[in-house]
């Protein structure tokens, strides 16, 4: 399985180089033409590449949204993976925040909470700001106004230099086995920091994300990680992630109540 992956990552960067062709792909790889057209296959169903005849071409990045548009779609999945996502954070902790309009959701949940947050969030500097009970560190960095958040050299030091108990991460779309997907390599590189220093990792993605590869740049998740998705997912979807080692699903309900147990949620991380 790592070694197809490795060998998935080496054909994307090959097209990308411009050898587009099967016949040139198996021979830079010095594997068969059926290995090659097998990768291409899955790489097309994951929307990486577009199969042409002969070989194939990488699929051109879906444009990316603002995030005030973003919060409007799939509300209600996103609602409920906020819930669900909130009970898995326990007073005292430090939280790392992502952006996102799914974090954003989460983020508007714990303003009551007895926590320390640290965020490159900018929509949610306003929400913590006025709070008695939150502790806020910001990211300093060079801000990207279409996703309202802070990125760079600077966002990366700044990481680097602390810890936190649970990060809770934002994508564009997360292929299982890939990892999740975004519009720029600078997001990449700080989700990449982010994943590093935190105790516990989790992905927030609404069930449209999952299988979705439609951005340029990725982050591949090496350690243990729990994706937390909306009951709108179907079995076809959640089943490659299920198969990883490491990784653990939670499903939010599809009617979430305002207030879940965080008994039941952690119980189902064990």
């Amino acid at each position: 399985m790592r070694r197809r992956r490795e060998r998935e990552q080496q054909i994307l960067d090959l097209i990308r180089s411009g050898e587009e062709n099967v016949e040139e792909l198996a021979r830079r790889l010095d594997v068969s033409l059926s290995t090659i057209r097998r990768d291409l296959q899955r790489l097309s169903d994951t929307g990486a590449v577009t199969r042409t005849y002969g070989g194939a071409i990488l699929s051109r990045a879906a444009p990316e949204a603002t995030l005030s548009s973003r919060e409007h779609i799939n509300l209600q999945a996103k609602q409920a993976i906020a819930d669900a996502a909130a009970a898995l954070v326990q007073d005292g902790e430090r939280v790392l925040l992502d952006v996102g309009s799914t974090v954003e959701a989460l983020g508007l949940r714990l303003k009551e909470r007895t926590l320390s947050i640290v965020t490159n969030n900018l929509a949610l500097v306003p929400v913590f700001s006025q709070s008695e009970t939150i502790t806020l560190t910001v990211l300093g960095g060079t801000v990207r106004s279409i996703s309202m958040g802070t990125f760079g050299p600077l966002a990366e030091l700044a990481v680097r230099r602390l810890t936190a108990d649970k990060l809770f991460l934002g994508a564009d779309g997360v292929v299982a086995g890939r990892g999740l997907c975004e519009a720029t390599q600078e997001q990449v590189a700080l989700k990449e920091a982010m994943v590093n220093q935190a105790g516990a990792v989790f992905l927030l993605a609404d069930s449209s994300k999952l299988g979705n590869a439609h951005q340029p740049a990725w982050l591949p998740l090496m350690r243990p990680w729990t994706l937390v998705t909306d009951a709108g997912a179907t079995e076809a979807q959640l089943a490659p992630f299920r198969a990883l080692p490491g990784v653990t699903v939670v499903i939010a309900p599809a009617e979430p109540s305002p207030r879940p147990a965080a008994e039941d949620l952690e119980d189902a991380l064990d």
